[in-house]
């Protein structure tokens, strides 16, 4: 008895991986890129960052799905990577301050944060990521400002 019930117990991870799916657990992939910005803040709070300073940040995007596509992905990796470089193409290089699709607003990490995030759920809506995509239930997106300070937005993808 003892031995069947071993057999079965060891069959169990094959029977959850066909299926794509492991009871209670969450799959995760992430690409990493970076990004090279200059801009500055309104505001007393902000002290002398409210004169122009550049950063470079590193940017990590995590995508998460309790379950894999019908090829166990959860992302389409490379798509993955092509799309977060696309976003970034998109205020790499640049003064924030002189972009019209940041005007009026403190290009704080966080925000940043924030906006890669709705880019990214736009891409999935789209099924830029692959049929996998469609599963994703959580996107991270992080961004390292240092190897001391860094901020991240999580949340589902926005519809």
């Amino acid at each position: 008895m003892t031995g069947r019930l071993l057999i079965r117990q060891a069959a169990a991870p094959d029977d959850a991986r066909r299926a794509g799916r492991y009871k209670g657990g969450m799959f995760s992939l992430t690409v990493v890129d970076h990004v090279m910005i200059a801009h500055s803040f309104r505001g007393e709070e902000f002290g002398p960052a409210q004169r122009l300073h550049g950063a470079t940040m590193v940017v990590e995007a995590e995508f998460r799905a309790p379950k894999l596509d019908r090829l166990n992905l959860l992302v389409d990796i490379a798509a993955a990577k092509v799309e977060l470089r696309r976003i970034l193409d998109g205020f790499d290089y640049r003064n924030l301050d002189a972009e019209p699709q940041f005007a009026g607003q403190n290009t704080t990490t966080e925000f940043l944060c924030a906006h890669i995030h709705k880019l990214l759920s736009a891409a999935l809506a789209e099924g830029r990521l692959g049929e996998g995509g469609r599963g994703v239930t959580g996107i991270k997106v992080l961004l390292r400002e240092s190897h001391v300070a860094w901020a991240a937005y999580e949340g589902a993808p926005a519809s």
